[in-house]
């Protein structure tokens, strides 16, 4: 009889002991360690902090003329956006030169090396283009201008944009690119100017379509947030009084402008083209970041 209750008992401490095993190895599998646990932490850190190269080109607009921090105008701006709303590590690269044209900056994409570099590495790309070309329309054609003259030149001015966006996406083939319209910096001063508006427009539907061509490429329109100055209030009025004339001629300014030329856009007027762009981002991400 004792030795039956001694059996039984080392087949109850055996199987206690067998449970607590189980439980054990349970518990590692399914709760990892400390040094586990501290690795798992540092992936998602990786990933919050994901190192990124945003790639800036164009003409003035990327290059920040009118922005008096002498800063780059929209292109800091907008990485610190992508930093804040992304948990990004952000490294711009600014390759804008006020004055050029589309066929001038495909040529300094084909030939400079650094902006080739960091194009094969970008997580994505802003483009500003277009508004030299209309300018350059306007000064060939300045004695016979009207809204046909610019038909034959945005076509030419199309196929230039298909090139610039394949040469981006040559070691790139999935770059996203966001691709900002021009405005029309003349409105407020010349509102009787319609034919103006609408050259402003049709180009900017160029740009469009060419940019519905192709996946993840992106118009961010900037027209409609800027002509009419801050939240399209009409900007603000200047008075110029004259001592010879008992009038006051009074003309309305831009206040998204840069106030030394009314042409770029000033610090606020970038925010405002950073706002957009940012806009743009949020609505397409998804698109092409996998998530």
């Amino acid at each position: 009889m004792n030795k039956w209750k001694e059996s039984e008992l080392v087949r109850s401490l055996l199987g206690f002991f067998l449970l607590f095993l189980l439980f054990v190895g349970l518990f590692i599998l399914v709760v990892p360690s400390a040094h586990q646990s501290s690795k798992i932490a540092e992936k998602i850190k990786s990933i919050k902090n994901e190192k990124v190269t945003y790639v800036a080109i164009g003409d003035s607009l990327t290059q920040g003329v009118g922005d008096s921090s002498n800063q780059g105008g929209f292109v800091p701006v907008l990485s610190q956006a992508l930093e804040s709303d992304f948990d990004w590590q952000v490294t711009s690269r600014n390759y804008g030169i006020a004055g050029n044209t589309s066929n001038q900056i495909l040529k300094r994409m084909q030939e400079k090396k650094d902006i080739q570099r960091d194009l094969k590495k970008a997580k994505l790309m802003t483009l500003t283009v277009g508004g030299n070309d209309v300018i350059h329309v306007i000064k060939d054609n300045i004695t016979n201008l009207n809204v046909n003259t610019f038909t034959k030149p945005a076509q030419a001015y199309q196929k230039r944009l298909r090139q610039i966006i394949e040469l981006a996406r040559k070691e790139n083939k999935s770059l996203p690119i966001y691709i900002v319209g021009i405005y029309n910096p003349f409105y407020l001063n010349f509102p009787e100017m319609t034919e103006m508006q609408t050259i402003v427009d049709n180009w900017n539907q160029s740009t469009e379509e060419v940019s519905k061509e192709y996946e993840n490429v992106y118009f961010v329109p900037v027209n409609d947030l800027l002509y009419k100055g801050i939240d399209g209030k009409g900007g603000v009025t200047s008075s110029d009084d004259s001592s010879q004339s008992s009038k006051s001629s009074q003309d309305s300014l831009n206040d998204a402008l840069f106030e030394d030329d009314h042409f770029h856009p000033n610090n606020t007027g970038y925010q405002i083209m950073s706002d957009a762009i940012l806009k743009r981002i949020n609505q397409t991400k998804k698109e092409w970041s996998g998530e």
